[in-house]
């Protein structure tokens, strides 16, 4: 068991899915900030920064999250909001996933990894991107109070996210692609919203679930078979906050934030124009491509919560995400999983595996 074995198998998470993008990303990253026609880059901690909290950004802009909101809820949500609309829907969100809020929310996931682990104790193989998956959708329905079936919601809330992903890729635009997103959304908001409601849509409750089941369903895998590669399990069983903080800068389940400039500004020194496509790059700010996860040395909290973003653009979702990772790493501990196979996703909206089945160490691996 190595950390570089456990780099190798998830770097393959990347390279399956956006092998182009990702191989440019690499190319660029020993600058700060670089500029390829109308795109900046920013690769360090301060470009970052920069892009997120010095640059006026335009929410609506296609290529954005804020565009991928508009399409999927009609707009007026969360992502595209500006100045007192955008800070009072996220003071409410913040409360929902407040320390109480979250405590709440709690035993609805321990349930599902009570369940869905016990299996390994048995001998018997579990897939945990289908427990990720479950879990993260019993979550969401539980945070946003409806009745969807979790496993339903999750994979609705997944195909739109990818739906959405495929029409901003690079390229002609492609009608089917608007067409399959409109679709997914649709599907999605029916789940959501009773039927006197989706007449106005309920975006917000569209978004955090998008949110929040496809980050976990890329993060918590990644996360586990990190562990089992780099043999970190005994950090699950002792001090699973620690290890579970450095998992997420690792992984980064969201590794770059799209962005379109609305002024001019400066990202590490690099110009920027209004109209300029930003990418920032979340996995490199943290320095998840050059440094182990060490929950010994762990990187300062500072750099760490930066997967979350920053300022007015932080995720208000952090603590929910550490507390779920933690929990989950936890329950896995006593298994001490090893991976027997796994297969990256190559259409999902973020990288991760479309399986990963592990099993309980009978000493055998």
């Amino acid at each position: 068991m190595s950390q570089g074995r456990a780099r190798r198998r998830d770097r393959q998470v990347y390279l399956r899915s956006h092998p182009v993008l990702f191989a440019l990303l690499a190319a660029t990253r020993r600058r700060p900030a670089v500029r390829i026609g109308g795109t900046v880059i920013a690769h360090s901690r301060d470009a970052y920064l920069d892009g997120l909290t010095r640059v006026p950004l335009d929410r609506t802009a296609e290529g954005t999250t804020g565009a991928a909101a508009g399409r999927l809820a009609g707009g007026g949500l969360l992502f595209d909001q500006d100045g007192d609309d955008h800070r009072g829907t996220r003071r409410h969100l913040a409360e929902s996933l407040g320390a109480d809020g979250v405590q709440r929310l709690r035993p609805v996931w321990r349930e599902v990894l009570d369940r869905r682990l016990a299996p390994l104790a048995g001998g018997r193989p579990v897939d945990l991107v289908d427990v990720a998956a479950e879990l993260s959708g019993a979550t969401a329905a539980a945070l946003l109070g409806v009745g969807a079936d979790p496993r339903e919601l999750a994979a609705a809330t997944r195909a739109a996210a990818a739906a959405g992903a495929r029409e901003h890729l690079p390229g002609p635009p492609f009608p089917g692609r608007r067409r399959a997103a409109r679709r997914a959304a649709d599907h999605l908001n029916r789940l959501l919203s009773p039927a006197d409601e989706r007449a106005n849509g309920n975006g917000l409750a569209a978004m955090v679930a998008v949110a929040a089941v496809n980050t976990t369903v890329a993060g918590l895998p990644r996360a586990a078979a990190w562990c089992a590669d780099a043999g970190l399990w005994g950090w699950a069983g002792t001090d699973p906050d620690a290890l579970a903080g450095e998992m997420l800068r690792v992984t980064a389940p969201t590794p770059l934030l799209p962005r379109v400039a609305a002024a001019a500004g400066t990202v590490a020194g690099c110009p920027v124009r209004a109209g300029d496509r930003l990418i920032l790059i979340t996995r490199h700010a943290v320095g998840a491509h050059r440094r182990d996860p060490s929950p010994t040395d762990p990187v300062e909290p500072r750099t760490a919560q930066l997967v979350f973003g920053a300022g007015p653009h932080a995720c208000p979702g952090a603590r929910l995400a550490r507390l779920q990772l933690a929990d989950a790493l936890a329950a896995l501990a006593p298994y001490r999983p090893v991976v027997r196979r796994a297969r990256p996703d190559r259409h999902s909206a973020l990288p991760g595996w479309r399986t990963l089945i592990v099993s309980a160490n009978r000493g055998d691996s």
